[in-house]
């Protein structure tokens, strides 16, 4: 039965009236400061890309190994006097490297390769200062969207995780006959830096845009798209880590003709170790056969995924997987002229950043296929 009303009661009085839904309800109570976590990880996002690179040419130059022990707090003084080089140097000097590969070097030159390691570490330790602050700030002035407190801490988890591996892997080379990190061990090292590289990039995505924008833009997920580009990240993500194996014993410097090895389709001697699996990680010639082959079908899966990417009803998207066929098609360019150039540093350092780009660029079409950007008749963002 309707309630009765007032007979006294004003035409326009509306307190019976239930009030309209307001817009933006979604995204109210678990915004936080999304433009502000969103920059933070923009932050971390340009450190961790710069750490690979100071990986990369800490490996190039020979450095890894200057530092001899693993402590994460006092090792960040650098020796401060002679007395205190001298010392390290001494720690060095004990390791097969040195005693194998760089015998009679001088204080001066072992202090050239001490800073390159000493600057890798030093970014690291920076890196999850960086994120401790940021995440404590946030955390602290309740300002972290709902659901988000997860996604943040496991960032910073995964860079606990690699201190602990970069420590493994450079204890590999400090004994035995090593003159260099175990390669399935650098490997692994790199490989979990793509990993934390490409969950900062996914987040940085979706803080890009409201709530509310996600949830609508789901609903419109190209399912096709969004599988070819999962795919062609698993593959490119495997190809980064033969990268790391060839990068781990050199062999970008052997073989230095294309489109054949040593004047044939496969190089000779490509199962010359024993056990037969210790080839896959130690025999040049196969591991740069690996990789190169992995290039070509993976050039040959990109093709595939940037013709279904051209037919996507959004233009971002479609723009997203022109962008991966170009940089995956420059990126076969480089790895060419490393090899045909016996990797000098300086290309070297090129082709691993363009694995980078690579990397960020396929997440960029995957995150555009599960949530496409609509636009307008007149061909604005909506």
């Amino acid at each position: 039965m309707s309630e009765q009303r007032n007979i006294f009661e004003e035409v326009g009085d509306n307190h019976n009236i239930k009030p309209a839904a307001k817009p933006g309800l979604i995204d109210r109570g678990n915004s936080g400061a999304r433009r502000g976590i969103r920059v933070w990880l923009m932050v971390l996002f340009a450190m961790v890309v710069a750490m690979i690179v100071v990986g990369g040419l800490t490996r190039l130059t020979d450095s890894g190994l200057s530092i001899t022990e693993w402590k994460p707090v006092t090792g960040a003084i650098p020796p401060m006097n002679e007395v205190a080089w001298q010392e390290e140097f001494d720690k060095y000097q004990a390791i097969p490297e040195y005693q194998l590969q760089n015998k009679g070097m001088t204080l001066s030159e072992f202090q050239f390769i001490y800073w390159w390691e000493w600057g890798h570490r030093q970014l690291g330790r920076t890196i999850g200062l960086v994120w401790f602050l940021g995440y404590l700030g946030f955390a602290a002035t309740k300002r972290v969207p709902t659901g988000w407190h997860q996604r943040l801490v496991w960032i910073g988890a995964l860079g606990g995780l690699q201190g602990a591996v970069g420590w493994w892997m450079v204890s590999s080379g400090l004994e035995g006959s090593m003159l260099d990190v175990a390669s399935y061990r650098l490997a692994t090292h790199l490989g979990l830096a793509f990993i934390i590289l490409g969950y900062i990039a996914w987040y940085v995505f979706l803080l890009g845009r409201e709530e509310r924008d996600l949830l609508q833009a789901r609903r419109d997920k190209e399912s096709r798209q969004f599988g070819l580009a999962t795919g062609l990240l698993h593959f490119a993500f495997l190809q980064i880590l033969i990268g790391a194996l060839v990068a781990g014993i050199d062999a970008g410097r052997n073989y230095p003709d294309w489109p054949l090895m040593a004047g044939g389709f496969i190089p000779p001697d490509i199962f010359s170790y024993e056990p037969w699996w210790r080839n896959f990680f130690e025999n040049d010639g196969l591991v740069q056969f690996l990789h190169r082959m992995a290039g070509y079908l993976l050039f040959i899966f990109a093709i595939v995924a940037w013709r279904r990417g051209g037919k996507s009803a959004h233009a971002h998207t479609r723009f997203a997987f022109n962008a991966v066929m170009a940089m995956i098609t420059l990126q076969m360019v480089l790895g060419i002229a490393t090899v045909l150039y016996s990797a000098p540093l300086e290309i070297a350092i090129v082709h691993q950043i363009g694995a980078i780009i690579t990397w960020v660029l396929i997440l960029r079409a995957r995150y555009l296929s599960a949530y496409p950007i609509q636009q307008s008749i007149r061909g604005a963002a909506s």
